[in-house]
Order: structure tokens, then sequence, then C-alpha cells
């Protein structure tokens, strides 16, 4: 048999070939876009974009997990309508410009970064007339633990060089943050593990990036709901959740280690009383105020954070703590303000 006779004999048989390669793509092509489409109209709740203050002004940083984008301007609904922008610091504040005076910095979460609260009602705003030799500034960051407000502490540290650090605690959900590597719609974070000695390590670097932060920074995954889906399936899968004994205490001392290393001193703020915590502030003779009975927005759903009066609150009852540890004038000290 010559080459013609095999090549008349092989034409049927590449024609099939290429008619089953066409049939399956045009039904695998076919499969995927009724796939596509059962997730959109499902909206399965894995799969949504995001709407919070994080999704909308913050971005995915390999040490922190997110943080805000310098410069970013957002409008965010939570109990109600606030509007946020950033300065170079990616901190919701002026800019930071250093002077001749000495930098409080309140250092936090949600309660500092200002949410449900318009810039100027903030407890640091309140506080800055009062308290014009020194330079004031709100260094939070909404859903931070005291693990990552740590992180965000040395990395502000060579540009601000605070003379004072007020730790902000929040008790309604800090410890939940400091003991695991995920929280807040599957937000990853680093954390902190504790060895024999007691010892504090540092896990989870470079932090994963999470399913929102990829819904919102990834063109393809934010249009293909399937590639939001495998996505999500995938960091299941290589990231799972981790639960950690609760830090807390001890993440308290390095804050307050580093910050009198560093020279200057450590206050401490608590949404509300944490009787364990109290204790070990006055055991390791940390000045710290409670912030307990501040008017708060209802509903747990919305983090119960302070209404413009309950920073009204905040901030008189800081500013019993700050005179009653001598960093203000004679002003009478809030009840609760514990003395060094």
């Amino acid at each position: 048999m010559d080459r013609d006779d095999e090549a008349v004999r092989g034409g049927p048989k590449l024609r099939r070939a290429l008619h089953s390669l066409v049939v399956f793509l045009i039904v695998t092509a076919a499969t995927l876009a009724v796939l596509e489409t059962v997730l959109r109209i499902a909206d399965f709740r894995e799969l949504r974009d995001g709407v919070s203050e994080r999704s909308l002004s913050y971005a995915y940083d390999a040490e922190l997990g997110w943080a805000p984008v310098p410069g970013s301007t957002s409008v965010v609904t939570n109990a109600r309508t606030i509007h946020a922008s950033h300065n170079s610091l990616g901190l919701r504040d002026e800019e930071f410009i250093p002077d001749a005076r000495p930098t409080i910095m309140f250092l936090g979460d949600s309660f500092v970064w200002g949410l449900d609260a318009e810039a100027g009602e903030r407890f640091s705003e309140l506080l800055k007339p009062r308290m014009t030799d020194y330079k004031i500034l709100a260094a939070g960051v909404s859903g931070y633990g005291t693990d990552q407000e740590f992180l965000l502490l040395k990395r502000l540290w060579p540009k601000v060089k605070p003379a004072i650090v007020v730790l902000i605690f929040c008790t309604n959900n800090d410890r939940e943050d400091n003991g695991t590597n995920i929280r807040y719609e599957g937000y990853h974070k680093p954390y902190f593990t504790t060895v024999a000695d007691g010892v504090l390590v540092l896990q989870g670097q470079p932090v994963p990036t999470s399913r929102l932060q990829t819904i919102r920074e990834n063109w393809w995954v934010n249009h293909v709901w399937l590639l939001r889906l495998a996505n999500a399936v995938y960091l299941k899968l290589m990231y799972p959740k981790v639960q950690v004994p609760d830090p807390t205490e001890r993440l308290i001392d390095k804050i307050k280690e580093f910050v009198e290393t560093n020279g200057a001193r450590f206050l401490v703020g608590l949404q509300a009383t944490d009787g364990s915590l109290v204790r070990h502030l006055q055991a390791t003779h940390v000045p710290f105020v409670t912030f307990d009975g501040a008017d708060a927005y209802p509903g747990a759903a919305s983090g119960a954070h302070w209404t413009p009066e309950g920073h009204k609150f905040v901030a008189e009852k800081l500013y019993g703590l700050l005179s009653a540890n001598g960093v203000v004038g004679s002003a009478s000290p809030a009840p609760d303000a514990q003395r060094k």
C-alpha cells in the first residue's frame, strides 16, 4: 500500500478525532457556562464580594494580612454611613508631619479607626484641641487583633517615634483575634504561638491572600465565579483555620517591652472590663482605664461601636488617665484611672 492510500484511509480517522475534540470542547464550555450561571444565581455567601471597610478601602498585606491603602477614600455603611480617608501612612488621620511636639499614638482596631464615626467625632480628634502640646495620631485598623497591632506598631515606629503609646483593647473580640489565623469572612492574618519557655513565636507570614482580597484585587477571580469557587476551595485546603492558646497577656507584655525599650511610655484603655487583663495590668504596673458605659450602637452584628456620645465619654476617660499619669495638666482623673 502506498502512502497516498494510507493518507486516504487516515483522513476519516483524523476527521472523527477532530469532530470528537470539537464536541468535547463545546460540551465542556457549555457545562462551565451553566455552572457559572448557577453560581451567580445561587450567590453563595462564600463567593460574594465584600462591602465592609476592609474590602472597600483596605488591601492585601503580606505581613499584616490587610492594611488601609495610603491615600484612599471610601464610604462605609455599618450601623450608619460614614466617610473615611487615609493619609500616606495608611492611617485614618490627617497627614503626619513630625514637629517639636511629642506624639501620643492610640493603637487599636475599629474602635480607634472609628467605624460608625465620622473622622471629627472620634475620641482622638476630640482630644486634639485639649492637648495642643502633643501630636495625636490614631493608629487603628479595623479587624486587627493585639498581634497585628504589635506588628503595626513596629512598622510605624521609625516614622512616628511616639513618646506615649495607648493601646485600646477591644474586650469584645481581641482575644478571639489573637487566638487564630483567620477572622472576619475568611481574612487570613499572622498569629503568635507560645513555646515551652513562654516565648512568643510569630507564625503565618507571608500571610496568604484571603478570599475577599483575591476577589477584589484579581480581575479574573473578580469576573469569573468558577475561579472564585476554585480559589475558596484552594484556601480551605492549603490554609485551614488554626487555633492557638490565648497569647493576649504575653502580647501586651511584648508591646510594653518594645515601647519602653524605645524610651516611650505605655498605657492601656479597655473597651470594657476584662477581669483577667485588669489583674495582669495591675500586676505589671501598666496604667489603664476602662470605658464601661460608653454609648454604643446596638446589635452584635454591627460590632457595638461607639456613638458620637460614646466617643466623648471615651475622650474624657482617656484625658483623665493621661492627667492621672502626669501627661497633661491637673484635670481630675477618671474614677477608674490607675496610676503607675
